[in-house]
Formats: C-alpha cells, sequence, structure tokens
C-alpha cells in the first residue's frame, strides 16, 4: 500500500485489488458487502496510523476514487465546533469549510470543495460508504471463436455495453454496466457467463482505444452474432 501524507489533517493512500487478495478480500466484497468494505477500509487505516501516526478520531471525511488496478482513498479529518453546530473540514488552503452537522454530509461537501478549489472533476470520487463508479471490465479471448460462442450465451444484451477490439494479437471485449437498470445480481451472473471464455485484462479502455483496432464500436455481442450464425 503506498501511502502520502498531504498535510496534518489529510492522508492519500492507494492500494491495489492484488494488496486487497492478500488481505483476505474479494473485490466483490468492496463493492457489494458494505461491511466486509469497512473492515477492509479500517485494517488500511490502521497500518496508515502505525506508517503516518495519523489517528482516525472523531468526524472523517473519506473520498474513493476506482483506479484501474486499485483504490485510491483520500481521508481528511473535520471537527466539530466548540458550539456543537458545525462540522469543520481543513482544506489544502489552510482555510476551514463550516456546515451545520444536520445538513446531509455528501451532497453538501461536494459542492463546497468544490468551491473552494474552484477545480472541474473529471474523476468521480464520493464517499466510501457510496456506489463506485459502473463497474467496467477488459475481457481477452485467446481465440475469436471463443467471443462468437459467447455471443450466442445471450439473448439480451440490455444493459450492458460492450465493444470489441483486436490488439497485439489478441481480441478484447470491453463491458460496462448501467447500474440503475441491474442488480448487482445480473451483472455477477453476465460476469460470470463471459469469464468461461475469456480472463480478464489489464488494459484500459483507453489504451485500446488509442492502439488497438475497433471491430465493434458498440452492441458487440449482438453484432457478432449477425456476421459469424452458428
Amino acid at each position: 500500500m503506498e501511502i502520502e501524507r498531504i498535510n496534518e489533517n489529510t492522508i492519500k493512500f492507494y492500494v491495489s485489488y492484488h494488496d486487497v487478495e492478500q488481505r483476505g478480500f474479494d473485490r466483490e466484497d468492496i463493492w457489494y458487502n458494505r461491511d466486509r468494505s469497512e473492515q477492509l477500509f479500517w485494517e488500511m487505516m490502521d497500518e496508515v496510523n502505525d506508517k503516518e501516526n495519523f489517528h482516525a478520531d472523531g468526524p472523517l471525511w473519506i473520498q474513493v476514487q476506482a483506479m484501474e488496478k486499485g483504490l485510491e482513498v483520500i481521508v481528511t479529518k473535520a471537527q466539530l465546533s466548540s458550539d456543537g453546530q458545525k462540522l469543520e473540514l481543513p482544506t489544502e488552503n489552510g482555510k476551514t469549510i463550516d456546515m451545520p452537522v444536520d445538513e446531509k454530509i455528501e451532497s453538501m461537501l461536494d459542492e463546497k470543495l468544490n468551491e473552494a478549489d474552484n477545480e472541474s472533476q473529471d474523476d468521480e470520487a464520493d464517499r466510501w460508504e457510496n456506489d463506485l463508479e459502473p463497474m467496467q471490465f477488459i475481457i481477452r479471448f485467446h481465440e475469436f471463436e471463443d467471443a462468437i460462442q459467447l455471443s450466442y450465451r445471450f439473448d439480451n444484451t440490455d444493459g450492458f455495453e460492450q465493444s470489441m477490439y483486436h490488439f497485439e494479437n489478441a481480441y478484447y471485449l470491453y463491458i460496462q454496466f448501467d447500474d440503475e437498470n441491474m442488480s448487482d445480481d445480473e451483472q455477477e451472473n453476465i460476469l460470470s457467463k463471459v469469464l468461461e471464455y475469456g480472463n480478464e485484462s489489464d488494459l484500459t479502455i483507453h489504451r485500446l482505444q488509442e492502439y488497438g483496432k475497433t471491430i465493434f464500436a458498440e452492441d458487440a455481442l449482438n453484432q457478432i452474432k449477425t456476421y459469424f450464425p452458428q
């Protein structure tokens, strides 16, 4: 785990998915099991405390960014005002953001932090207990025939996007789930079918789009069935 001390009140650390598994957690634990995700978080905070003497006491503001190979977590210590009516959140420029305790922290702090640093946020950052960005996977096939066989396992591909690429003598299927219209069980069921025919890859969709050859830009599985009938 990589740890960076931002200032007295803020710490940032990065944990890879491999490190998560070494700690005895599955990736599904992070996305779907709140108790397990909180257990993982506090285990990592214990390590942060040991190395950086960063004691997680009092209210915490937690931002989590899902990266390609792991998670980036930023933790900021907030303080309760002397009158007990406001939370005081330190910012990087030394100023303090005040907000009523009874306000909804998630939405209020997102808005106020954006105003404080006046920067556009291209990547989604949210609290640990909230949903992360939509689940995305890159699947590598040893043979294109495997992708053809997979396509016939699905009668309906509504609810998840797919595109197909060729890169360095292999075929890759990009999948992104629509979290609003699909349950966790439905997503897991789809992913389990896909992994019967291919293996998850560490490549990013950006690398495939830039350096690979696009075979099907959208609706890949249905197009494969159209062009390669059984």
